[in-house]
């Protein structure tokens, strides 16, 4: 289309992941990086965010099983804090493993 203008590069890709319904996949995987400022240094130190599933769990590996019982205790404000802070792409749940 000769007289069609440069778009910007965000919306080229913004559209292409609408278009290939990856939009809220992407979005729920901003939690990855969003954990340690929504959780706190502390929860942050003893679990790390692994990845999110297709149906919106969010993995996270612990440090030990005392912190997994602690923070599946706190799961939902967890949850909701997490939503908060990207409500376009929210989380179902969150699972809980010993890390390596």
């Amino acid at each position: 289309m000769p007289n069609e203008r440069p778009k910007p590069i965000g919306e080229v890709l913004q559209r292409f992941l609408d278009q290939q319904g990856l939009a809220k996949r992407v979005g729920q995987a901003t939690a990855l990086e969003a954990w340690p400022s929504v959780v706190g240094p502390a929860v942050a130190a003893a679990a790390k965010p692994l990845s999110v599933t297709s149906d919106g769990t969010l993995i996270v590996a612990v440090r030990s099983s005392a912190w997994m019982n602690e923070l599946s205790l706190m799961e939902r404000d967890l949850l909701e804090a997490l939503n908060r802070a990207n409500p376009s792409a929210p989380l179902s749940r969150i699972r809980w493993q010993i890390a390596p």
